[in-house]
Protein backbone atom coordinates (compact mmCIF):
# COMPACT_ATOMS: atom_id res chain seq x y z
CA UNK A 1 0.00 0.00 0.00
CA UNK A 2 1.04 3.65 -0.42
CA UNK A 3 2.24 4.93 2.92
CA UNK A 4 3.82 8.31 2.17
CA UNK A 5 1.45 11.08 3.32
CA UNK A 6 3.40 13.62 1.27
CA UNK A 7 2.41 12.19 -2.09
CA UNK A 8 0.38 14.99 -3.69
CA UNK A 9 -3.35 14.60 -4.13
CA UNK A 10 -3.02 14.75 -7.92
CA UNK A 11 -1.30 11.34 -7.71
CA UNK A 12 -3.04 9.85 -4.69
CA UNK A 13 -6.53 10.47 -6.09
CA UNK A 14 -5.91 8.36 -9.19
CA UNK A 15 -3.49 5.79 -7.79
CA UNK A 16 -5.85 2.92 -8.64
CA UNK A 17 -6.47 4.05 -12.24
CA UNK A 18 -3.51 3.11 -14.40
CA UNK A 19 -4.13 5.51 -17.28
CA UNK A 20 -5.01 8.48 -15.09
CA UNK A 21 -2.02 7.77 -12.85
CA UNK A 22 0.33 8.08 -15.82
CA UNK A 23 -1.22 11.41 -16.82
CA UNK A 24 -1.11 12.69 -13.24
CA UNK A 25 2.62 11.94 -12.97
CA UNK A 26 3.26 13.62 -16.32
CA UNK A 27 1.38 16.69 -15.12
CA UNK A 28 3.37 16.71 -11.89
CA UNK A 29 6.64 16.44 -13.80
CA UNK A 30 6.00 19.81 -15.46
CA UNK A 31 6.84 21.41 -12.10
CA UNK A 32 10.43 20.20 -12.49
CA UNK A 33 11.97 21.89 -15.51
CA UNK A 34 15.06 19.68 -15.53
CA UNK A 35 13.15 16.41 -15.16
CA UNK A 36 14.40 13.57 -17.36
CA UNK A 37 11.37 11.99 -19.01
CA UNK A 38 11.53 8.20 -18.88
CA UNK A 39 7.77 7.79 -18.67
CA UNK A 40 5.78 8.04 -21.89
CA UNK A 41 6.43 5.84 -24.87
CA UNK A 42 6.74 8.70 -27.38
CA UNK A 43 9.89 8.44 -29.51
CA UNK A 44 12.22 11.40 -28.98
CA UNK A 45 13.96 11.01 -32.34
CA UNK A 46 13.17 13.35 -35.22
CA UNK A 47 10.63 12.28 -37.83
CA UNK A 48 12.63 11.35 -40.97
CA UNK A 49 13.09 14.21 -43.42
CA UNK A 50 11.33 12.53 -46.35
CA UNK A 51 8.17 12.15 -44.25
CA UNK A 52 8.23 15.80 -43.22
CA UNK A 53 8.75 16.77 -46.86
CA UNK A 54 5.72 14.73 -47.91
CA UNK A 55 3.56 16.45 -45.28
CA UNK A 56 4.77 19.87 -46.43
CA UNK A 57 4.08 18.98 -50.05
CA UNK A 58 0.55 17.85 -49.14
CA UNK A 59 -0.14 21.21 -47.52
CA UNK A 60 1.37 23.27 -50.33
CA UNK A 61 -0.35 21.30 -53.10
CA UNK A 62 -3.76 21.42 -51.47
CA UNK A 63 -4.02 17.74 -50.52
CA UNK A 64 -5.84 18.73 -47.35
CA UNK A 65 -9.45 17.81 -48.02
CA UNK A 66 -11.43 14.96 -46.54
CA UNK A 67 -10.47 11.48 -47.66
CA UNK A 68 -12.72 8.42 -47.71
CA UNK A 69 -13.62 7.32 -44.18
CA UNK A 70 -11.43 4.23 -44.44
CA UNK A 71 -8.47 6.26 -45.68
CA UNK A 72 -6.66 7.23 -48.86
CA UNK A 73 -6.89 4.42 -51.44
CA UNK A 74 -3.17 4.85 -52.18
CA UNK A 75 -2.27 4.46 -48.51
CA UNK A 76 -4.56 1.48 -47.96
CA UNK A 77 -3.08 -0.23 -51.01
CA UNK A 78 0.44 0.37 -49.71
CA UNK A 79 -0.57 -0.94 -46.29
CA UNK A 80 -2.05 -4.07 -47.85
CA UNK A 81 1.27 -4.69 -49.62
CA UNK A 82 3.13 -4.06 -46.35
CA UNK A 83 1.00 -6.63 -44.50
CA UNK A 84 1.42 -9.15 -47.32
CA UNK A 85 5.16 -8.64 -47.66
CA UNK A 86 6.24 -8.20 -44.04
CA UNK A 87 3.61 -10.02 -42.00
CA UNK A 88 2.35 -12.74 -44.31
CA UNK A 89 -1.28 -11.58 -44.07
CA UNK A 90 -3.68 -12.35 -46.90
CA UNK A 91 -5.25 -8.90 -47.12
CA UNK A 92 -6.42 -6.48 -49.80
CA UNK A 93 -7.22 -2.78 -49.74
CA UNK A 94 -10.74 -3.42 -48.43
CA UNK A 95 -9.26 -5.19 -45.41
CA UNK A 96 -7.63 -1.94 -44.22
CA UNK A 97 -8.85 1.13 -42.35
CA UNK A 98 -6.69 4.14 -41.42
CA UNK A 99 -7.37 5.57 -37.97
CA UNK A 100 -6.52 8.69 -36.04
CA UNK A 101 -3.68 7.00 -34.18
CA UNK A 102 -3.49 3.68 -32.41
CA UNK A 103 -5.68 4.91 -29.56
CA UNK A 104 -8.62 5.42 -31.90
CA UNK A 105 -7.94 2.08 -33.55
CA UNK A 106 -8.22 0.42 -30.16
CA UNK A 107 -11.46 2.26 -29.35
CA UNK A 108 -13.09 1.59 -32.73
CA UNK A 109 -12.22 -2.10 -32.60
CA UNK A 110 -13.87 -2.52 -29.21
CA UNK A 111 -16.94 -0.47 -30.13
CA UNK A 112 -17.41 -2.53 -33.28
CA UNK A 113 -16.60 -5.95 -31.84
CA UNK A 114 -18.10 -6.09 -28.37
CA UNK A 115 -21.62 -6.42 -27.05
CA UNK A 116 -22.45 -5.71 -23.40
CA UNK A 117 -21.29 -8.59 -21.23
CA UNK A 118 -18.65 -9.89 -23.65
CA UNK A 119 -15.36 -10.88 -22.07
CA UNK A 120 -11.92 -10.04 -23.46
CA UNK A 121 -8.87 -11.98 -22.29
CA UNK A 122 -6.05 -9.52 -21.55
CA UNK A 123 -2.45 -10.34 -20.54
CA UNK A 124 -1.23 -8.76 -17.30
CA UNK A 125 0.64 -6.44 -16.94
CA UNK A 126 -0.95 -4.44 -19.74
CA UNK A 127 -1.44 -1.06 -21.35
CA UNK A 128 -4.47 -0.01 -19.33
CA UNK A 129 -6.00 2.15 -22.05
CA UNK A 130 -7.30 -1.17 -23.32
CA UNK A 131 -9.23 -1.56 -20.07
CA UNK A 132 -11.08 1.67 -20.76
CA UNK A 133 -11.73 0.86 -24.42
CA UNK A 134 -13.19 -2.52 -23.49
CA UNK A 135 -15.30 -1.15 -20.66
CA UNK A 136 -16.59 1.73 -22.79
CA UNK A 137 -18.11 -0.86 -25.13
CA UNK A 138 -19.76 -2.71 -22.26
CA UNK A 139 -17.21 -5.51 -22.20
CA UNK A 140 -15.32 -6.89 -19.25
CA UNK A 141 -11.67 -7.81 -18.80
CA UNK A 142 -10.40 -11.23 -17.80
CA UNK A 143 -6.78 -11.05 -16.71
CA UNK A 144 -4.23 -13.58 -18.01
CA UNK A 145 -1.19 -13.76 -15.72
CA UNK A 146 2.32 -13.64 -17.16
CA UNK A 147 5.56 -13.72 -15.21
CA UNK A 148 9.23 -12.84 -15.14
CA UNK A 149 10.49 -16.43 -15.25
CA UNK A 150 8.80 -16.89 -18.62
CA UNK A 151 9.89 -13.46 -19.95
CA UNK A 152 6.22 -12.40 -19.86
CA UNK A 153 5.43 -14.70 -22.76
CA UNK A 154 1.78 -15.73 -22.98
CA UNK A 155 1.04 -19.36 -22.09
CA UNK A 156 -1.54 -21.12 -24.30
CA UNK A 157 -2.81 -23.23 -21.39
CA UNK A 158 -3.51 -20.04 -19.40
CA UNK A 159 -5.51 -18.68 -22.33
CA UNK A 160 -7.62 -21.81 -22.71
CA UNK A 161 -8.29 -22.12 -18.98
CA UNK A 162 -9.72 -18.58 -18.90
CA UNK A 163 -12.29 -19.10 -21.69
CA UNK A 164 -15.94 -19.01 -20.69
CA UNK A 165 -19.17 -18.90 -22.72
CA UNK A 166 -18.92 -15.10 -22.55
CA UNK A 167 -15.41 -14.89 -24.02
CA UNK A 168 -15.43 -12.95 -27.29
CA UNK A 169 -11.81 -12.04 -27.88
CA UNK A 170 -8.19 -12.37 -26.82
CA UNK A 171 -5.85 -9.37 -26.79
CA UNK A 172 -2.20 -9.93 -27.69
CA UNK A 173 0.33 -7.09 -27.61
CA UNK A 174 3.67 -8.22 -29.02
CA UNK A 175 6.20 -6.80 -28.45
CA UNK A 176 4.65 -5.80 -25.15
CA UNK A 177 4.03 -2.49 -23.52
CA UNK A 178 5.02 -2.46 -20.64
CA UNK A 179 7.27 -5.54 -20.31
CA UNK A 180 9.17 -5.55 -23.60
CA UNK A 181 8.35 -9.25 -23.85
CA UNK A 182 7.19 -10.99 -27.01
CA UNK A 183 4.79 -13.83 -27.67
CA UNK A 184 6.91 -16.37 -29.51
CA UNK A 185 5.89 -18.06 -32.75
CA UNK A 186 5.54 -21.44 -31.05
CA UNK A 187 3.11 -20.02 -28.49
CA UNK A 188 1.19 -18.08 -31.14
CA UNK A 189 0.67 -21.22 -33.18
CA UNK A 190 -0.79 -22.98 -30.16
CA UNK A 191 -2.95 -19.96 -29.29
CA UNK A 192 -4.24 -19.83 -32.87
CA UNK A 193 -5.47 -23.42 -32.55
CA UNK A 194 -7.29 -22.44 -29.34
CA UNK A 195 -8.84 -19.39 -31.01
CA UNK A 196 -10.16 -21.45 -33.90
CA UNK A 197 -11.40 -24.20 -31.59
CA UNK A 198 -13.36 -21.75 -29.41
CA UNK A 199 -14.30 -19.31 -32.21
CA UNK A 200 -12.43 -16.40 -30.60
CA UNK A 201 -11.27 -13.17 -32.22
CA UNK A 202 -7.61 -12.36 -31.63
CA UNK A 203 -6.83 -8.64 -31.42
CA UNK A 204 -3.13 -8.47 -32.25
CA UNK A 205 -1.48 -5.13 -31.41
CA UNK A 206 1.82 -5.08 -33.29
CA UNK A 207 2.75 -1.42 -33.05
CA UNK A 208 6.27 -2.20 -31.76
CA UNK A 209 6.96 -4.87 -34.40
CA UNK A 210 10.02 -3.10 -35.85
CA UNK A 211 11.88 -2.99 -32.55
CA UNK A 212 12.88 -6.55 -31.65
CA UNK A 213 16.35 -7.24 -30.25
CA UNK A 214 19.09 -9.84 -30.38
CA UNK A 215 17.98 -13.04 -32.12
CA UNK A 216 14.27 -12.63 -31.36
CA UNK A 217 11.76 -12.35 -34.20
CA UNK A 218 8.34 -10.77 -34.55
CA UNK A 219 5.59 -13.06 -35.79
CA UNK A 220 2.03 -12.14 -36.83
CA UNK A 221 -0.64 -14.58 -35.68
CA UNK A 222 -2.91 -13.45 -38.52
CA UNK A 223 -0.57 -15.13 -41.02
CA UNK A 224 -1.48 -18.61 -39.79
CA UNK A 225 -3.82 -20.85 -41.74
CA UNK A 226 -7.39 -20.39 -40.59
CA UNK A 227 -6.71 -17.14 -38.72
CA UNK A 228 -7.72 -14.74 -41.50
CA UNK A 229 -11.29 -14.52 -40.17
CA UNK A 230 -10.21 -14.66 -36.53
CA UNK A 231 -7.64 -11.85 -36.39
CA UNK A 232 -7.79 -8.07 -36.11
CA UNK A 233 -4.30 -6.58 -36.45
CA UNK A 234 -3.55 -3.10 -35.06
CA UNK A 235 -0.51 -1.06 -35.98
CA UNK A 236 0.54 2.52 -36.67
CA UNK A 237 3.22 4.91 -37.82
CA UNK A 238 3.91 6.57 -34.48
CA UNK A 239 6.53 4.25 -32.98
CA UNK A 240 8.18 2.98 -36.14
CA UNK A 241 8.73 6.38 -37.77
CA UNK A 242 8.66 8.74 -34.75
CA UNK A 243 5.32 10.16 -35.93
CA UNK A 244 3.30 10.28 -32.70
CA UNK A 245 1.96 13.77 -33.38
CA UNK A 246 0.72 12.82 -36.84
CA UNK A 247 -1.92 10.55 -35.27
CA UNK A 248 -1.99 7.88 -37.97
CA UNK A 249 -2.77 4.26 -37.16
CA UNK A 250 -4.24 1.41 -39.16
CA UNK A 251 -6.12 -1.85 -38.76
CA UNK A 252 -6.28 -4.99 -40.89
CA UNK A 253 -9.31 -7.23 -40.43
CA UNK A 254 -12.01 -9.12 -42.39
CA UNK A 255 -13.76 -6.86 -44.88
CA UNK A 256 -17.15 -6.90 -43.16
CA UNK A 257 -15.53 -5.88 -39.89
CA UNK A 258 -13.68 -3.00 -41.61
CA UNK A 259 -16.98 -1.79 -43.09
CA UNK A 260 -18.56 -1.90 -39.63
CA UNK A 261 -15.61 0.02 -38.16
CA UNK A 262 -15.96 2.65 -40.86
CA UNK A 263 -19.60 3.23 -39.88
CA UNK A 264 -18.55 3.92 -36.28
CA UNK A 265 -15.68 6.13 -37.42
CA UNK A 266 -17.98 8.12 -39.68
CA UNK A 267 -20.06 9.30 -36.72
CA UNK A 268 -17.12 9.95 -34.38
CA UNK A 269 -13.96 11.48 -35.82
CA UNK A 270 -14.45 10.99 -39.55
CA UNK A 271 -11.40 10.21 -41.69
CA UNK A 272 -7.87 10.62 -40.41
CA UNK A 273 -6.15 13.90 -41.33
CA UNK A 274 -5.21 13.92 -45.01
CA UNK A 275 -1.78 15.42 -44.38
CA UNK A 276 -0.95 12.63 -41.93
CA UNK A 277 -2.06 10.01 -44.43
CA UNK A 278 0.18 11.40 -47.17
CA UNK A 279 3.03 11.43 -44.64
CA UNK A 280 2.27 7.80 -43.81
CA UNK A 281 2.41 6.86 -47.48
CA UNK A 282 5.84 8.47 -47.72
CA UNK A 283 6.95 6.54 -44.65
CA UNK A 284 5.98 3.23 -46.27
CA UNK A 285 7.49 4.04 -49.65
CA UNK A 286 10.57 5.91 -48.45
CA UNK A 287 14.15 4.80 -47.73
CA UNK A 288 14.82 2.17 -45.08
CA UNK A 289 17.94 3.84 -43.68
CA UNK A 290 16.15 6.05 -41.08
CA UNK A 291 14.40 3.04 -39.58
CA UNK A 292 17.63 1.07 -39.43
CA UNK A 293 19.25 3.99 -37.63
CA UNK A 294 16.36 4.13 -35.15
CA UNK A 295 16.83 0.41 -34.49
CA UNK A 296 20.54 0.89 -33.89
CA UNK A 297 19.98 3.79 -31.50
CA UNK A 298 17.34 2.00 -29.45
CA UNK A 299 19.48 -1.13 -29.18
CA UNK A 300 22.36 1.00 -27.86
CA UNK A 301 20.12 2.76 -25.35
CA UNK A 302 18.65 -0.55 -24.22
CA UNK A 303 22.13 -1.81 -23.43
CA UNK A 304 23.03 1.36 -21.51
CA UNK A 305 19.93 1.06 -19.36
CA UNK A 306 20.39 -2.66 -18.73
CA UNK A 307 24.00 -2.09 -17.67
CA UNK A 308 22.97 0.79 -15.41
CA UNK A 309 20.16 -1.12 -13.71
CA UNK A 310 22.50 -4.03 -13.03
CA UNK A 311 24.92 -1.62 -11.37
CA UNK A 312 22.05 -0.39 -9.19
CA UNK A 313 21.33 -3.96 -8.18
CA UNK A 314 17.86 -3.96 -9.72
CA UNK A 315 16.40 -7.01 -11.39
CA UNK A 316 14.53 -6.66 -14.66
CA UNK A 317 13.14 -8.69 -17.49
CA UNK A 318 15.58 -8.32 -20.38
CA UNK A 319 13.44 -6.68 -23.08
CA UNK A 320 13.08 -8.65 -26.28
CA UNK A 321 11.31 -5.75 -28.00
CA UNK A 322 9.77 -2.28 -27.67
CA UNK A 323 11.23 0.66 -25.69
CA UNK A 324 10.86 -0.37 -22.05
CA UNK A 325 12.53 -2.15 -19.16
CA UNK A 326 10.13 -3.74 -16.69
CA UNK A 327 12.10 -3.39 -13.49
CA UNK A 328 11.60 -5.12 -10.14
CA UNK A 329 12.04 -2.58 -7.33
CA UNK A 330 10.63 -4.65 -4.46
CA UNK A 331 14.09 -4.64 -2.82
CA UNK A 332 13.52 -0.98 -1.89
CA UNK A 333 10.64 -2.01 0.35
CA UNK A 334 8.33 0.76 -0.85
CA UNK A 335 5.35 0.84 -3.18
CA UNK A 336 6.08 1.62 -6.83
CA UNK A 337 3.83 4.69 -6.85
CA UNK A 338 5.67 6.12 -3.87
CA UNK A 339 9.03 5.30 -5.43
CA UNK A 340 8.00 6.98 -8.70
CA UNK A 341 7.04 10.10 -6.78
CA UNK A 342 10.36 10.14 -4.89
CA UNK A 343 12.37 9.61 -8.05
CA UNK A 344 10.59 12.59 -9.57
CA UNK A 345 10.66 14.88 -6.54
CA UNK A 346 14.18 14.11 -5.35
CA UNK A 347 15.88 12.80 -8.48
CA UNK A 348 14.04 14.75 -11.20
CA UNK A 349 13.41 11.53 -13.15
CA UNK A 350 9.91 10.65 -14.36
CA UNK A 351 9.29 6.90 -14.41
CA UNK A 352 5.89 5.21 -14.33
CA UNK A 353 5.06 2.78 -11.52
CA UNK A 354 4.04 -0.77 -12.36
CA UNK A 355 0.59 -0.09 -10.93
CA UNK A 356 -0.13 2.16 -13.89
CA UNK A 357 -0.14 -1.07 -15.93
CA UNK A 358 -2.19 -3.22 -13.58
CA UNK A 359 -3.03 -3.30 -9.91
CA UNK A 360 -0.81 -6.33 -9.21
CA UNK A 361 2.48 -4.59 -9.93
CA UNK A 362 3.31 -2.46 -6.90
CA UNK A 363 6.90 -3.69 -6.88
CA UNK A 364 7.78 -2.70 -10.45
CA UNK A 365 8.66 0.33 -12.56
CA UNK A 366 8.40 0.71 -16.33
CA UNK A 367 11.45 2.62 -17.54
CA UNK A 368 11.52 3.89 -21.11
CA UNK A 369 14.70 4.41 -23.16
CA UNK A 370 13.41 7.35 -25.18
CA UNK A 371 16.17 9.78 -24.27
CA UNK A 372 19.78 10.15 -25.40
CA UNK A 373 22.40 7.84 -23.90
CA UNK A 374 23.84 10.80 -21.98
CA UNK A 375 20.47 11.55 -20.39
CA UNK A 376 19.91 7.86 -19.62
CA UNK A 377 23.25 7.78 -17.79
CA UNK A 378 22.37 10.98 -15.95
CA UNK A 379 19.00 9.53 -14.95
CA UNK A 380 20.69 6.44 -13.55
CA UNK A 381 23.03 8.61 -11.48
CA UNK A 382 20.10 10.59 -10.12
CA UNK A 383 18.28 7.39 -9.24
CA UNK A 384 21.21 5.82 -7.39
CA UNK A 385 21.07 7.62 -4.01
CA UNK A 386 17.31 7.15 -3.75
CA UNK A 387 17.40 3.44 -4.59
CA UNK A 388 20.33 2.82 -2.27
CA UNK A 389 18.80 4.77 0.62
CA UNK A 390 15.52 2.91 0.55
CA UNK A 391 17.13 -0.46 -0.04
CA UNK A 392 19.28 0.05 3.06
CA UNK A 393 16.20 1.02 5.10
CA UNK A 394 14.04 -1.90 3.98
Amino acid sequence: MIRNPNIPEIVRAVASDGTQLRYALMELSTQYKDAIQLGRGDPDLATPAHIIAAAEDAVRSGKTGLTPIAGLPELREALAHKFQRENGLSVETDNIIVTTGGQEAMYLVMQTLLDPGDEVLVPDPRYTSYDEAIESAGGSIVILPTDHDDAYNLRPEVVEAAITPKTKALLIVTPSNPTGGIVTEERLRAIAEIAIKHNLIVISDEIYEKFVYDSWQHFSIGSLLGMEEHTITLNGFSKTYAMTGFRAGFVAAPKDFIRAMAKVKAVTTGPAAAVSQWAGLAALNGPAEPLREFQRIYAERRQVMMDGLRELGLDFSEPRGAFFLWTNTSSTGIHATELSYLLLKEGRVLIFPGTSFGENWGGFLRISILQSTDLLKEALQRMRPIIERYRSES
